[in-house]
């Protein structure tokens, strides 16, 4: 467990925990997201932030790069003990008691971990904010969703309802919370993204003909909606093109995927790249043509974000809030299914280079806006207006 950095509190500062059942490299958006976000609220010399977790041994952690971020991670040799949050249920008891926060940033929904963390808030009467990172989307309530329902009845809504606000990614997912009854205020702030990785000018790699590549590059997952891409790749047989897919395999998904190309033809055109990051990531995106996202849910969608920042027009469903890159002329948004996918591919592969090229700069412009420091002053807006230091932001929405 790492040291504190402030043993002191001035009450005169906010001081923050953030908690996340896990900072896993391995659990993909929600872990990147928080340490992108603490890191930044950090900045502001009226903040001390303190993010804890847990983990099982030897289990790799995303990098918090900002030394004014207290982290705090309780570690395990037994994975039933993170399963049920033990471990950050003493710590968050006892760091609570030790030097009682300001305000708690709650980050994901269903875990013990989570539970026990709106459990120390209604303990020590301390504000809480609720962030759920997607997991009240209707696909995710679908997925296991007896548990879910017997969650809900148990604990979840009564620790949904503990919060004094609620945070929305989009003004889909903050449509979602009010369907399913939620009254309190919603703060709608997007996640932000890594800018300085994308660099400048996308750099064009030397390209011969029919050497062109269309990237996905997230979790292996269900829910990401591979299988559909795969049978619309067969419908649409793109010559001199070829599709990569990057990211971890969750579940043994993998598998799947490569058997549904392997019965249509098409295993030849697929490359699986593996789980990329860092350098190796922002290649993967500067080599690419083209980004493909084919979801069935999201209730952000980092890597669209990313990809438009490295200069790639974008397809993605109405499974994630990404309308406007129809509006500012850098994607297709498109119905789910094996057809709309197939429809948009055959017309982002008409183009030509400049004319992918002339996208991709739209979107680069249009994603300027999703810049992590600007994300988190609205996020500290937010925390000053709850704790009755400032006016409610234009963020937060109280229809």
């Amino acid at each position: 467990m790492s040291k504190k950095n402030n043993s002191i509190v001035n009450r005169k500062k906010i001081f923050c925990f953030h908690v996340i059942s896990s900072l896993s490299v391995r659990h993909g958006g929600p872990s990147r997201v928080v340490a992108q976000l603490v890191d930044k609220l950090a900045c502001d010399d009226q903040f001390l932030v303190t993010l804890l977790s847990q983990k099982i041994f030897f289990d790799a952690v995303v990098d918090i790069f900002n030394e004014r971020v207290s982290l705090l991670i309780s570690e395990s040799k037994f994975q039933i003990a993170l399963s049920f949050g033990l471990p950050i249920r003493a710590l968050i008891n006892s760091e609570a008691q030790l030097t009682p926060p300001s305000i708690i940033h709650n980050h994901g929904l269903w875990q013990p971990a989570n539970h026990w963390t709106a459990s120390t808030a209604r303990r020590f009467g301390i504000p809480l904010v609720v962030q759920p990172h997607g997991m009240l989307e209707p696909w995710a309530l679908q997925h296991k969703a007896l548990k879910k329902r017997l969650g809900m009845a148990l604990f979840q809504r009564r620790d949904l309802e503990t919060a004094k606000v609620l945070v929305a990614t989009s003004a889909d997912e903050y449509r979602n919370f009010r369907r399913l009854g939620l009254t309190q205020p919603v703060a709608v702030i997007p996640n932000g993204i890594d800018l300085a990785a994308a660099g400048g000018s996308k750099v064009e790699r030397a390209r011969t003909a029919g050497d062109r590549t269309v990237l996905f590059l997230s979790r292996v997952h269900k829910v990401k909606g591979l299988t559909n891409l795969v049978q619309a790749w067969a419908q649409v047989r793109p010559t001199g093109w070829r599709l990569q897919i990057a990211g971890p395999d969750e579940g043994g998904h993998l598998a799947e995927v490569l058997r549904a190309a392997q019965a249509v033809g098409v295993a030849g055109s697929i490359d699986y790249l593996g789980e990329v990051d860092g350098a190796r990531k922002t290649e993967v995106y500067h080599n690419a043509d083209l980004f493909v996202l084919p979801t069935f849910s999201e209730n952000f969608g980092v890597v669209v974000a990313e990809a438009l920042s490295h200069g790639l027009p974008v397809i993605t469903t109405r499974g994630a809030p990404w309308a406007d890159l129809e509006t500012h002329g850098c994607g297709w948004w498109v119905d789910i299914g094996v057809e709309p996918l197939a429809t948009a591919l055959r017309q982002a592969m008409a183009l030509n280079d400049d004319e992918r090229r002339a996208m991709g700069e739209r979107g680069r412009a249009y994603v300027q806006r999703y810049n992590w420091a600007d994300i988190a002053r609205q996020m500290a807006d937010v925390y000053r207006w709850v704790l009755g230091q400032g006016a409610r932001p234009d963020c937060v929405r109280l229809d």
